[in-house]
């Protein structure tokens, strides 16, 4: 990677994942190439639904992290199967790079109508404990426990990543989101930590609300809603909820933050795996993702990749199955292009 940024290029780490995962990265292969974008990809395949999936893959997609700091990655799908390991792949890379903050931008389309338009807000999500620690064990036949744990170190440090996040972008409000009325100690410990965190950041609003009360108000009233952060189970509900109010999986992208990595993603994780290999899958999402890892990255066409997708999903023209259209990803990745370069390939 040294070589490659003395040249003027930067090296990414990729993982195509399951579903429609490969289909979408070869759209991204595509717009990059037509728009001489100076990144090259470090690829590499994980998925345990493919057999594709060892210690030994794991830690070659580790040292590629290691030497990219940047990676670009699709859904590697989480059988439900238990075959002895209670984490799976996805997880446990997420802990071996301490992926500790998701955050996914859910932000209305221009021309691409909804229920609610002119979306803009912000989910924040810890996503290295609660719920996804992969405690479980059977304590007497029939009877399973599962461990949710909540340290007071991962939420102060996600509560700071949220406020710190609000303040870096001109952000104005806070919501923590929690269910500490019935997990008093565990959702507690994190809504204290927020509270503590909330007193540092007077010029940052705060609020409070309960993960039930949440989803209703988002389906009801999302535009009260700026800046959300939550504990792991949360996030990952909220991200596909809010996801939806814009025009679902295909759209929305999303990010994780460790202290030296960045990694780029859909925000809502989803294969589509009913749709692999027939050319309907909306690139958008990656498209997005891939242009947010490219202002990470301080490239310049990072702002040239960005404007495309909503000039051509305003026009209406050219429009994938999932918001209503009869495109094909080719068609759309095509318009893309053109709008890049309008006699590329000509």
């Amino acid at each position: 990677s040294e070589n490659a940024k003395s040249e003027g290029t930067f090296q990414v780490t990729m993982l195509p994942g399951d579903g429609v995962g490969p289909e979408l990265m070869h759209a991204v292969k595509e717009v990059f190439k037509a728009a001489s974008v100076p990144v090259v990809f470090d690829e590499h395949h994980l998925s345990e639904v493919q057999n594709m999936a060892s210690e030994e893959k794991l830690d070659q997609v580790v040292d590629s992290m290691k030497e990219s700091k940047v990676a670009l990655i699709g859904k590697i799908h989480t059988p439900m199967e238990y075959k002895g390991e209670l984490a799976s792949y996805d997880m446990r890379l997420r802990r071996k790079l301490d992926l500790f903050a998701n955050v996914v931008h859910v932000k209305s389309l221009p021309g691409y109508k909804t229920r609610h338009n002119n979306l803009d807000l912000v989910i924040i999500r810890e996503q290295t404990e609660g719920e996804y620690s992969s405690l479980e064990h059977e304590s007497a036949k029939g009877v399973i426990e599962c461990l949710k744990i909540i340290t007071r170190a991962k939420s102060q440090r996600i509560a700071k990543f949220a406020f710190d996040y609000a303040t870096k972008k001109g952000r104005s409000k806070v919501t923590a989101v929690h269910k500490a009325n019935i997990m008093k100690l565990g959702d507690g410990l994190f809504l204290q930590c927020c509270e503590e965190v909330a007193e540092l950041y007077p010029k940052i609003k705060f609020d409070t609300m309960i993960i039930d009360n949440c989803c209703m108000q988002l389906v009801q009233n999302p535009y009260q809603f700026d800046v959300l952060v939550m504990p792991n189970l949360y996030g990952n509900i909220i991200d596909n909820l809010a996801a939806g109010l814009v025009g679902g999986a295909g759209v929305v992208p999303g990010e994780s933050y460790s202290a030296e990595y960045a990694v780029f993603e859909m925000g809502a994780r989803h294969p589509f795996a009913q749709a692999v290999g027939r050319n309907i899958a909306n690139p958008t999402a990656m498209l997005l993702s891939a242009a947010n890892m490219l202002r990470h990255l301080k490239v310049r066409r990072g702002k040239l990749l960005s404007s495309p997708f909503s000039q051509i999903i305003s026009l209406g023209s050219v429009r994938t199955r999932d918001l209503g259209g009869y495109s094909t990803t080719s068609d759309f990745v095509k318009s893309v292009i053109d709008n890049l370069h309008p006699h590329y390939g000509a």
